[in-house]
């Protein structure tokens, strides 16, 4: 059972740490009860990590724990990608085959780049959402392998980890949500200066409730007493004790060494050099032995028998014997697989390895360089390239290390590992000026590069460019989520084209440079657009031409809608056709779907779209099909076709979410809430909101999705929570967000909000900056709502004191606005004759022809929310007009079942009052059509007292306490009590939401004249 945990402790006496035991092992036991646990351990090297770690790893298998260890591996600046956890999984594999089979069913080929045991890994994709898709993989693999057992997976020397493992690390302790999983990573604290990679993700994780940190103080004195009885198996006598106390100030592996030097009759082990000190029993091993340390030294943290063997020089036996000796001094051991040799502690490794000479080091790591390159099987394949890199780099060969590191970059691309494909991309730009001419001469696009289109050059026959680094940097950087250096590189590459040489590539950086500043929120990215036309104005087609108006029409049709967008868009798929780059020509179709349908031929942009959808998923093309499936489920939402674009949206769901295309799967299911929430589908509708929110990796998605819930919140009553998803929704977009489909969206829910708490000056106030803001083309899928919005909140605020002041002009600001939208379908042409009738509600001019107008147009529409509203509003109308109550009656019991299903509290609730006033059952029970008693008052119906309605009429006037008390002859404080049980009452927050109530609800009769004579006003709407 403990075959997997390796022992590398000379102490055979556990000393102190037992409160950091206890953690772990509770830690152990929450695991076992299917809560996964993150711990983190940290201390100064030689401090005790590693012997901390080996019992809670004996612990663990002692209670049938599956234990899996995996060390980071200090190879030089760019590291081995995903080392720890290659290495960890490697021994699950092995342990655990069937069970992790299973658990990677139907993504081994994606997981390979973690794990290349399970197969090769695939070419591609690579994008920006790359990375996280393997991310989540992994994650959700672990919590299948741990569901039925426990797993520890211990992770070492995290200090030298490379950025991948360093962000994948993070995202498992943050995504984690069960299994019996214990995720444990060690690291030297004293390495972690100010400005170590590892810092700002320590940082992070200390914000993480889940995360548990443990720090490893020295020994005290007596801790160190028990070591050395321990070490020694004899009470030591107390001078000792003190000398190596002392010496070694409390530090447990400087203490063993203190130890085995006196025991080897080396005095020099009490020097004050603590690099002395652990180069001392190196330096009495044989000559051969030491040679061999040197050389294992500079070969990483493990080198393969099979590897040292080629590099040695020596006869097998000579080198068994060297190696037995260094075994037997306990500076080297023998690696858990039997595969190769290690260095007890890294200590006494870093201390060999700066004790070589600078010549001494090259010629070594050459000799690495040279065994490998002879013989491909002395390491593991995915290991090789990366390694040879280093082995060049560090033997000072330019000749050698440019290809090696270029080489190595495209490994590190291929499992997405992009900030270590950055470092080594830097690194052979590093190398670029010093290799031999003849060597870059040598060098090919094709088989290094793959971001910057051929654009008329052979890949396979032009010499390989320092610009094409630039541009896989570039990429590499953006990927890797290093915007702000890939925005540096960019500006490098701008600088050595300035002359105008190449045109093509300057305008490729170009808008390159447009997504950066973008993304980074410096900007739009227009200003980079328009520098990228003007550079291939007048050239011709090319594929790097196509990708520029493609890019220019998109942005367009997102930040500036308009004919002019459309054309550009199909001069791209032309381009794009004309240099067989079908990519690019199917990106640039879906944007001349979606444009199509905006300016108003709507078939004949699903058409597109569709045809899009189609060809990307025949190609493979996950991507691309997943952004069709967005734009297609999202115009037929626009066209009112809403049950359309639940299934498209649940198929294109389904499709990216087992490509794991994060972002893409956060954009369809955004889409999917909407087409819910206009199918009264509520709570599905939510449950795809949050999903987005769950899955969503950029901020756009995620404000999205925070505005449906707001949206939800708000037809259901749910004031806070509407407030607090508009915030969030706010926050996501930032202020450089300046798309009207989401900026639209946020007007119209400030206005509801506003208007639910009774401030109609910010109903207005929100409507007016909407309007000066401009609907532009296609956007009146948004601006109906809010228009609808606002004239409802006028209308219910008719008759209140502080709205009277500016209405007139707030009515003509809805109407102006009105007249310049379009109405290309029913639903559509449903909400202008909704607004219609609102803004003669608003001044009293409406009819029963008005509100059965409304109910006409919005009865086929699927929309029952709004249906249900428009009932309301209709049966207000009959009861007003008298007459015969049956047709009233049935239309309040049909909004009021739709309301009651859809959880909207509100609208329940102008209803139940707009019965209880008319004297109409809500049941199908009861004589609608019998003689009407007489009239209930609402106001009792609320609850309220005779005392409580005279306040709430004052407060509903816009008194205040003071004024109150005044009017009703009661002190201030009574007054204040009274407004509080009215608020408590109505279930409202505020005096502004229960003078909202009051008026919507017509509890008063209202106050001032009409300022328009009926027949004007029903001229002016």
């Amino acid at each position: 059972m403990l075959g997997d945990v390796e022992t590398r402790s000379v102490s055979p006496v556990f000393v102190g740490r037992a409160d950091e035991l206890a953690v772990l092992t509770d830690a152990l036991t929450r695991a076992a009860d299917g809560e996964p646990q993150a711990m983190l351990i940290g201390g100064e090297a030689g401090v005790g990590k590693t012997r901390l770690t080996e019992e809670f790893l004996c612990e663990a298998a002692r209670r049938g724990a599956v234990v899996a260890v995996g060390g980071c591996v200090e190879i030089g600046a760019e590291g081995l990608p995903f080392a720890p956890f290659s290495t960890a999984l490697r021994t699950l594999h092995r342990r655990l085959p069937e069970e992790l089979a299973a658990a990677t069913a139907g993504q081994q080929d994606e997981l390979a780049r973690i794990l290349p045991e399970l197969g090769d890994t695939p070419r591609g994709p690579h994008d920006e959402e790359s990375t996280a898709r393997l991310f989540e993989l992994t994650a959700r693999m672990l919590e299948r392998l741990a569901a039925e057992r426990t797993v520890v997976l211990v992770l070492e020397d995290l200090h030298w980890a490379d950025t991948s493992t360093r962000h994948l690390l993070s995202y498992l302790f943050r995504s984690l949500a069960g299994g019996r999983l214990v995720v444990v990573a060690t690291y030297r604290a004293d390495d972690v200066h100010r400005r170590h990679p590892l810092r700002p993700l320590l940082a992070e994780l200390d914000r993480l409730r889940t995360v548990r940190r443990i720090e490893l103080p020295r020994f005290n004195r007596a801790e160190v007493r028990r070591q050395l009885a321990g070490i020694l198996a004899s009470q030591p006598d107390e001078e000792f004790v003190d000398s190596v106390f002392d010496r070694s100030d409390g530090n447990a592996f400087f203490v063993e060494e203190l130890v085995a030097s006196r025991e080897s009759g080396c005095r020099a082990g009490l020097t004050e050099s603590l690099r002395d000190l652990l180069l001392v029993r190196v330096e009495v091993l044989p000559d051969e032995a030491q040679r061999v340390v040197r050389i294992v030294a500079e070969g990483g943290s493990t080198v393969e028998y099979p590897l040292l063997r080629a590099v040695a020089g020596l006869t097998e036996d000579e080198l068994i014997e060297a190696l037995r000796a260094a075994v037997g001094a306990n500076i080297l051991l023998a690696t858990t697989d039997g595969d190769g040799y290690r260095f007890r502690h890294s200590l006494v490794r870093e201390a060999v390895s700066d004790d070589l000479l600078p010549g001494e080091r090259s010629r070594v790591n050459r000799r690495y360089a040279e065994a490998l390159e002879a013989d491909e099987s002395l390491i593991r394949a995915e290991e090789r390239i990366i390694r040879l890199a280093s082995y060049w780099y560090h033997a000072n060969d330019p000749s050698k290390a440019l290809p090696a590191a270029l080489a190595a970059s495209v490994a590190a691309r291929r499992r997405h590992a992009h900030s270590e494909q950055l470092r080594l991309l830097e690194r052979a730009m590093d190398l670029w000026e010093s290799a031999p001419e003849e060597v870059r001469e040598a060098l090919r696009p094709a088989d290094y590069t793959e971001v910057y289109p051929p654009c008329g050059c052979d890949p396979s026959t032009t010499p390989l460019q320092h610009l094409d680094l630039l541009a896989e940097a570039t990429v590499a950087a953006r990927y890797g989520g290093e915007r702000e250096r890939a925005l540096k590189i960019t500006k490098t590459a701008l600088r050595l084209l300035d002359d105008g040489h190449d045109p093509l590539r300057a305008a490729w950086f170009w808008t390159e440079r447009s997504r950066l500043v973008a993304g980074l929120g410096r900007g739009d990215g227009w200003e980079e657009i328009a520098k990228a036309q003007e550079l291939v104005q007048g050239l011709p087609p090319s594929q790097v031409h196509a990708e520029v108006l493609v890019r220019a029409a998109g942005w367009g049709m997102l930040h500036d809608p308009g004919p002019g967008n459309l054309a550009a868009a199909e001069r791209a798929v032309a381009y794009a056709r004309m240099v067989g780059a079908e990519e690019v020509e199917l990106n640039a179709r879906i944007t001349v779907g979606c444009l199509l349908t905006d300016s108003g031929t709507g078939e004949a942009g699903l058409a597109e779209l569709l045809a899009v959808k189609e060809r990307a998923t025949e190609l493979g093309l996950t991507v691309l099909a997943g952004r069709a499936h967005i734009n297609l489920s999202s115009q037929l939402e626009a066209m009112g076709r809403s049950r359309e674009a639940v299934e498209l949206a649940e198929e294109g769901a389904e499709l990216v979410s087992r490509s794991r295309l994060l972002d893409t799967e956060a954009w369809v299911r955004g889409n999917l809430a909407e087409s819910l929430y206009s199918l009264g589908r509520w709570d599905e509708a939510a449950e795809a909101a949050r999903r987005t929110l769950l899955v969503g990796q950029s901020a756009a998605p995620r404000g999205s999705a925070a505005s449906r819930l707001a949206y939800l919140a708000l037809a259901r009553g749910e004031l806070t929570e509407a407030s607090h998803q508009l915030a969030a929704a706010h926050a996501h977009f930032g202020t450089h967000d300046t798309q009207p489909q989401h900026r639209i969206p946020l007007y119209r829910l400030a206005v509801g909000v506003a208007a639910e708490e009774g401030r109609i000056a910010d109903v207005r106030a929100e409507t007016a900056a909407a309007v000066a803001y401009g609907f532009p083309l296609g956007q009146h899928r948004y601006a109906w709502p809010l228009l609808l919005a606002a004239a409802s909140a006028e209308a219910d605020a008719r008759g209140l004191p502080a709205a009277e002041a500016g209405r007139d002009a707030a009515l003509d600001v809805l109407r102006d606005a009105a007249r310049r939208l379009a109405t290309p379908v029913p639903v559509w042409a449903a909400h202008a004759e909704y607004l219609r009738a609102e803004l003669l509600r608003a001044q009293a001019l409406d009819t029963v022809a008005d509100w059965t107008a409304v109910e006409e147009a919005v009865r086929p529409l699927e929309r029952p929310y709004l249906l249900a509203r428009a009932h309301h509003r209709l049966a207000e109308a009959l009861l007003a007009a008298g007459g015969d109550r049956e047709p009233a009656a049935a239309l309040l019991r049909a909004a009021y079942a739709t309301a009651d299903r859809l959880g909207s509290r509100r609208l329940r609730e102008d209803l139940a009052l707009l019965a209880q006033r008319a004297r109409l059952p809500l049941s199908a029970v009861g004589a609608a059509s019998e003689p009407p008693p007489p009239q209930a008052d609402p106001v009792e119906a609320l609850g309220l007292t005779s005392r409580e309605r005279d306040v709430l009429r004052l407060v509903a006037a816009g008194s205040t306490n003071r004024k109150i008390a005044e009017e009703l002859f009661i002190s201030p404080k009574t007054a204040s009590v009274h407004v509080s049980n009215i608020l408590a009452k109505l279930g409202v927050a505020g005096r502004g939401e229960a003078a909202a109530v009051a008026h919507r609800l017509r509890l008063f009769a209202p106050s001032g004249p009409v300022s328009a004579q009926p027949e004007d006003a029903r001229r002016g709407v």
